[in-house]
């Protein structure tokens, strides 16, 4: 199993779509890793070389920000516009969408469980 950016990537599948199973690397920056190295799309991981793995390890290193520092840095953009209070920061804080979208219904996912409001019968 090759451990790319602290994270065991599957071996049976393609390389791909094996890298996408690191945190901040999509299909599209996949295909230009895997273009830049010269490895064939239809590659699996465990036909990969030492050699390969450690290019690819490399190049995410030097060119990609992945897994705990993109986590952190998320992080941190977030708690900086909570701490301005701006009103991203004040729906982050409230746990509801921060894109305008409507939350008299639907927003379930954001505002969890619906909660019953007593005294609502007629």
């Amino acid at each position: 199993m090759a451990r790319i950016a602290g994270v065991n990537i599957p071996t049976n599948k393609r390389v791909i779509i094996a890298l996408t199973y690191i945190h901040g690397i999509g299909s599209t920056t996949a295909k230009k890793i895997v273009d830049k190295l010269g490895i064939d799309y239809s590659a699996r991981v465990q036909d990969l070389t030492d050699a390969e793995v450690l290019q690819i390890r490399e190049t995410i290193d030097a060119d990609y920000t992945v897994e705990g520092d993109l986590r952190r840095e998320t992080a941190m953009n977030i708690k900086r516009l909570m701490d301005l209070a701006s009103y991203r920061g004040l729906r982050h804080r409230k746990g509801l969408p921060t894109r305008g979208q409507r939350t008299h219904t639907n927003a379930r996912t954001r505002k969890g469980k619906a909660k019953p409001i007593a005294g609502k019968k007629k």
